[in-house]
């Protein structure tokens, strides 16, 4: 994926976010009666504008990083006298309550939406059956084995490797027992295993919950046949082509592509002739690998080429889908599960149970944004449901500048029966602006070490 592509489809991906958020405050805002001066995606100058009859400016503007909805105000200017009942901040508390919370509610139903036309449409899951146990750990401790296929844990149902996941993530940083229950193929028992569990992973960056317990899921073996050959690569110039079998290399049968990296890393620079069956014929290759270092520093062979996957053997694979009355009560639970699961993210990261240097930020959604979107039009779908779910809760959270601190600067004056001060108002905003530059510092500087 380009460059090019993951901005357009970070775009693509924020502008939907934002549009979405913006509409829910400009429509409740609309009902109370309050007057909406503009209603723009992006900020800085107007690339193209209109005004509906209603006076509202709809904008599109030339940074597509956010957007607002710029409201009739007298805290911001002079109010003409016919239309100050048309004013935010003439209306009742419970009115600007309704149109702070209108954002993050479009949000969490944009999710909810999602997610019934994707399970509508169907996923394909595939089956948590374990396809190797490290020796020595938490895993085989416990007693999983290979073969088995991972039914629940802590009670909850993993009917896929992407329930297993989620499941074993809600324990990162955390002490005490995971309650795994499994069973092996074609048996109609199961075992509960509790595998125990100390500061599990906390402090790790990008953690890992499956290698932390010691897990690999079943895939089929990697071939031998050859699915990409990189443009401009040593494999390019000897004449490799996708779809080649790989037979021989440097005198050896090759059995297994794991055999033939190790061949190609061990030969940096030097000549190495390669057999490969393509259609009938049987060619014989000149390879020179060329010099690249490893992680280490170490000098190995590298010949720009990439393994045809194998494909997941049938009884492995699960395409579930439901109709549409069904698909509304499980897109209503994916979105309550995604809700607790960003909120749980957020107290394990303040109890530094999760290391901070898991947080990402536009550069670390552009690029999952790019990924899911080379997986096909669902995949980006599922995706932003989630990040829409996220950008929903981070909202709402009682910070100053945020919708949630609109909210809470509302509910002290309905306890009190006054607004705060402006000063402590400014105050509150100036400390959830720092708040905010200090989150946002960190995640660009985690998401440019990635890169």
């Amino acid at each position: 994926m380009t460059l090019v592509m993951t901005i357009v489809w970070f775009l693509i991906a924020i502008s939907i976010l934002v549009a979405i958020h913006e509409f829910g405050h400009f429509y409740v805002a609309r009902r109370c009666g309050v007057k909406v001066l503009r209603f723009s995606i992006g900020f800085g100058p107007r690339l193209l504008a209109f005004t509906d009859r209603k006076g509202t400016e709809f904008a599109l503007s030339s940074v597509p990083l956010g957007g607002y909805v710029k409201m009739l105000d007298e805290r911001e200017g002079d109010v003409a006298e016919s239309e100050r009942h048309m004013s935010y901040n003439s209306k009742s508390v419970q009115q600007r309550i309704a149109i702070a919370a209108a954002g993050p509610a479009a949000n969490i139903l944009l999710a909810f939406v999602v997610y019934w036309a994707v399970f509508m449409h169907g996923t394909v899951e595939y089956v948590p059956v374990i396809g190797n146990v490290e020796p020595g750990s938490p895993a085989q401790h416990a007693g999983l084995a290979e073969g088995q296929e991972i039914l629940s844990i802590d009670g909850q149902r993993t009917a896929s490797r992407r329930d297993v996941a989620l499941a074993l993530i809600n324990r990162l940083g955390e002490s005490g027992e995971i309650d795994i229950v499994a069973k092996y193929p074609g048996d109609t028992l199961s075992y509960q295993t509790p595998v125990r569990i100390e500061r599990w992973l906390r402090g790790e960056e990008e953690p890992d919950p499956l290698a932390g317990l010691g897990i690999e899921f079943y895939y089929p073996p990697l071939g031998k046949v050859i699915g990409q050959v990189l443009a401009d690569s040593p494999a390019e110039r000897a004449g490799f082509e996708p779809g080649d079998e790989l037979i021989e290399a440097a005198g050896e049968e090759i059995s297994s592509w794991e055999q033939w990296v190790a061949l190609v890393q061990a030969r940096p620079g030097e000549t190495l002739e390669t057999a490969v069956q393509r259609g009938d014929d049987v060619l014989v290759l000149t390879l020179v690998p060329e010099a690249v270092a490893n992680e280490e520093g170490k000098l190995v062979g590298r010949a720009g080429v990439g393994v045809e996957l194998p494909t997941m053997p049938e009884d492995m694979r699960r395409l579930v889908n439901y109709n549409p009355l069904d698909a509304v009560a499980v897109a209503a639970r994916e979105t309550w599960d995604a809700v607790g699961f960003v909120f749980l993210s957020l107290k394990k990261l303040i109890l530094s149970e999760i290391s901070i240097k898991n947080l990402s930020g536009p550069i670390g959604i552009a690029k999952v944004a790019a990924d899911q979107a080379q997986y096909g039009f669902w995949a980006f779908l599922a995706f932003l449901a989630h990040i829409s779910v996220v950008l929903a809760v981070l909202n709402i959270l009682p910070i100053p500048v945020l919708d949630g601190g609109h909210i809470l600067f509302c509910l002290v004056e309905w306890v009190k029966g006054s607004p705060l001060s402006e000063r402590a108002q400014l105050i509150g905003i100036k400390a959830g602006m720092a708040l905010l530059l200090c989150v946002m510092v960190v995640a660009f500087y985690n998401d440019i070490l990635r890169l």
